[in-house]
């Protein structure tokens, strides 16, 4: 009884989670040509650890800027550097965590 508790809870609280990443930044991101899989891939080569990797893209989100941005130089002259993030501390931890979760190799292991 308490696994399949523990199983309910743990699924509602991935859903909570997906909430503010789908609706902020898939909506944002569907649009555009910048892929959220391939921007993680490049973030994960970038900083490889998964510390690093949080941290460096909410810095970036919080308060964005040309030189912080992996994208390329390019995609800035078509599309300019994003507006910082109206999400709050908790909101941008959660869509982090969830992108994460998300694409991270590791999970797809066998």
């Amino acid at each position: 009884m308490g696994k399949i508790v523990v199983l309910v809870f743990l699924t509602f609280s991935l859903h909570a989670k997906s909430n503010v990443y789908e609706d902020v930044c898939v909506k944002c991101h569907r649009y555009q040509p910048a892929v959220l899989e391939k921007m993680f891939m490049l973030y994960l080569k970038t900083y490889s650890v998964e510390l690093g990797f949080k941290l460096s893209l909410k810095e970036y989100l919080q308060n964005p800027t040309e030189e912080k941005s992996l994208i390329g130089s390019a995609f800035i002259r078509n599309f300019s550097v994003k507006d910082p993030s109206d999400l709050n501390e908790t909101q941008l931890d959660e869509a982090i965590d969830y992108y994460w979760e998300l694409y991270n190799p590791k999970n797809n292991l066998k």
